[in-house]
């Protein structure tokens, strides 16, 4: 029987070295999308639409009487 002397990497070595490299990568690009300059409209945008359906609906929803 031979014993064998390298070294042996596990499964979970190898998902932890590529789960952690992934993590990286996913990281430097939310910071390059983040170090963006915002467009000066954009800033001046109305975010919130009172009459967008969604939202009538949300509220439309929550007058139901509780049960």
């Amino acid at each position: 029987m031979t014993e064998r002397r390298g070294a042996q990497v596990g499964r979970r070595d190898v998902f932890r070295v590529v789960t952690g490299s992934v993590a990286i990568v996913v990281m430097g690009r939310l910071n390059e999308v983040e170090a963006l300059p915002p467009n000066a409209d954009d800033k001046r945008k109305a975010r919130y639409n009172a009459n967008a359906p969604e939202v009538q609906s949300f509220y439309r929803v929550n007058r139901y009487p509780p049960q």
